[in-house]
Parts: structure tokens; sequence; C-alpha cells
């Protein structure tokens, strides 16, 4: 990726790379447009692939030190 202050621009194989775990990162020009596309990326993957997402988040958790919040339960309406 080159950035240039607020400017983002990645490379045709990173672009390809990333295509790979579902980021469309091809129209990328700006900081705000890899959030969007996290962001997007991220919404779908909890709702396809919840175990997956969970697991990534304890991984990135871990990597920062962090801990993350109890796992959710769903409770039925009364």
């Amino acid at each position: 990726m080159i950035r240039l202050g607020n400017s983002a621009r990645f490379t045709a194989h990173e672009v390809d790379e990333l295509r790979h775990v579902g980021l469309d990162l091809g129209d990328v020009k700006h900081q705000k447009d890899i959030e969007t596309e996290l962001s997007r990326w991220a919404h779908i993957l909890a709702y396809e692939r919840f175990d997956l997402f969970q697991k990534i988040a304890l991984e990135m958790a871990n990597a920062n030190g962090a801990k993350l919040p109890g796992k959710p339960s769903v409770v039925g309406r009364g």
C-alpha cells in the first residue's frame, strides 16, 4: 500500500491477494475508503461466518494485548 496523507493506493498484486479473503480494495483512494471496505467485510463475515469472525477478533485482540467481552448469548423473548 502506498500512502500520502489520507490518500492510499494498493498495487494490483495487493488487490488480488486481498480479494482472496473477500476484501475489494481496487477502488480505494482514501483512508475512509479502506475503513468503509473493512466495515463492509466485517459485517458480512459476522453474518455469514460468525465462528470465523470470532476467531479473527480474538487473534486481533491477543496481538494487541486486549481482552474481548464475553461471548454473546441469545435471550428469549417473554
